[in-house]
């Protein structure tokens, strides 16, 4: 049985940091596009960020590049999210994403994960 479990979130407040971590199991994603999403109350899933399968492809939303990076351990089957100047508007469930199959980009659209994780919620005060 294939899970993501989300770490990390809690409540920061603005300018701070955060860092996410996504653990699998049941399968390896070594070679699997992997991403984050985040969903605020009353809106729809949004991509924030995307990686590879070895880690050499990475994408952002707009709204967080240059503050938010994505990387992976491929040897613990572990994706991380590290968020720095956090601003309020970052706040919602943030949620880890895998594909099925095997991929050498990432991938911005919902349709394509297959498994996802249960969300981790980030907070962030003004």
């Amino acid at each position: 049985q294939v899970q993501l479990v989300e770490s990390g979130g809690g409540l920061v407040q603005a300018g701070g940091s955060l860092r996410l971590s996504c653990a699998a199991s049941g399968r390896t994603f070594s070679r699997n596009a992997m991403g984050w999403f985040r969903q605020a109350p009353g809106k729809e899933r949004q991509f924030v960020a995307g990686i590879s399968g070895n880690g050499g492809n990475t994408g952002y939303a707009d709204s967080v590049k240059g503050r938010f990076t994505i990387s992976r351990d491929n040897a613990k089957n572990t994706l991380y999210l590290q968020m720095n100047s956090l601003k309020p508007e970052d706040t919602a469930v943030y949620f880890c994403g895998a594909a099925q199959l095997s991929h050498s980009g990432y991938y911005t659209d919902l349709p394509n994960y297959d498994y996802w994780g249960q969300g981790t919620q980030v907070t962030v005060s003004s």
